[in-house]
């Protein structure tokens, strides 16, 4: 085997202490399980250190550089019975084709890849997953009648546990404006009224605004923006898994990983930076608009500069799969933490039309209704 084909190195620490057999992670815990022979193993931290803490930007992108990380898709030699994986470029963990034992690369020692500072071990177990997905079927409105027997048969894919990338920002952010600060003022106002036949001279208060032009600097502070770093499932679906607990975190330990697979991040904090400095307008507008003042206001110009920048590198686990419904694929993923179910799903147009037509007749009986007791 030559220099360029050498097996990534597969850490040592899930080596049951009873039997010597590969371990894998058991949610919920902190725990190594043994499928060999039964027993677990604690895992203990290395440190009594449990502070979340970011680290700063500028220092994590040269360390980046420094790693020197491959292109190229890398061969993983198993520790259980010696068969080699390929795993691809974005992913650090998998298991063995062969054996079914977990493979996981020591990304200490491995500089091709970045060590995530963090991560959030899974909770919810395979079993309670497939129950929050038939319990999430049950509940979509507007589905085929027969979507959960269709399921329930169908040969999509095993559920698989999945721990992806995330990049987590914290930025102070610094916008000068100009813009126009509106106040309302009151004017009597003149007008013709016909009453009684005769035309009469009334008034009326009108509501009037006076513009005034203005100018400054808001400050924020954003702390924990996260941003998805894999592109392996669809953004939509991703944004709708929320509900990660931060105080969960554990310091990154291949441990927690094993018997899972896991993707290095796609995205490059750089792109995620710039993701996460646009999902940030929405909350610089409203503290503007707050500094105006007034009654009514207009931004004209900002410029937003970002200072302060500290990053975290995490893990976040998910339940991955899909279904099929008449031959079409439907995927699904399930926050391995709150049990919340995000994907794709079929809709029935007969339930649909019956609705449509429902609600167009009592409109219909409404109109009736009104204008019968009106006229």
């Amino acid at each position: 085997m030559g220099a360029e084909e050498k097996p990534a190195v597969i850490s040592n620490s899930l080596n049951c202490k009873s039997c010597g057999a590969i371990l894998h992670y058991e949610p919920g815990t902190h725990q190594l399980k043994c499928d060999h022979c039964g027993s677990t193993n604690e895992i203990s931290s290395e440190s009594d250190d449990h502070e979340i803490k970011a680290f700063n930007y500028d220092e994590f992108l040269d360390s980046i550089q420094n790693a020197q990380i491959s292109d190229s898709l890398q061969s993983v030699k198993c520790n259980n019975c010696g068969s080699v994986t390929v795993l691809a470029q974005n992913v650090t963990a998998g298991k063995c084709s062969f054996c079914a034992s977990p493979l996981v690369i020591d990304l200490s020692t491995d500089q091709r890849y970045v060590k995530p500072h963090y991560v959030l071990p899974f909770v919810i177990t395979q079993e309670q997953a497939k129950q929050e997905f038939k319990q999430w079927l049950k509940q979509l409105s507007f589905a085929p009648a027969d979507l959960i027997q269709q399921a329930d048969s169908s040969s999509g894919s095993p559920l698989d546990g999945v721990y992806l990338p995330y990049w987590v920002y914290d930025v102070d952010a610094i916008t000068n404006y100009n813009g126009e600060r509106g106040v309302y003022y009151w004017e009597t106002e003149t007008y013709f009224e016909t009453v009684d036949g005769e035309e009469q001279e009334m008034t009326r208060e009108v509501r009037r605004t006076s513009w005034f032009p203005v100018f400054g600097t808001v400050t924020n502070f954003f702390r924990n923006i996260v941003i998805p770093a894999s592109k392996s499932l669809p953004v939509k679906t991703v944004n709708k898994l929320g509900g990660w607990d931060f105080n969960k975190l554990e310091n990154y330990d291949e441990r927690y990983v094993s018997g899972f697979r896991s993707e290095t991040y796609q995205v490059t904090p750089e792109e995620g930076l710039g993701l996460a400095q646009a999902s940030l307008a929405p909350e610089i507008n409203r503290t503007i608009r707050m500094d105006i003042g007034g009654d009514e206001q207009q931004i004209m110009n900002s410029s937003t500069e970002l200072q302060d920048i500290n990053i975290k590198y995490i893990l976040l686990p998910v339940w991955i799969s899909s279904y099929t419904y008449k031959n079409k694929p439907f995927q699904f993923t399930i926050n391995a933490c709150t049990g919340q179910v995000s994907g794709a799903r079929p809709w029935s147009p007969g339930k649909i039309i019956m609705w449509v037509v429902i609600i167009l007749a009592i409109i219909a009986g409404l109109i009736y209704f009104f204008g019968k007791h009106h006229n």
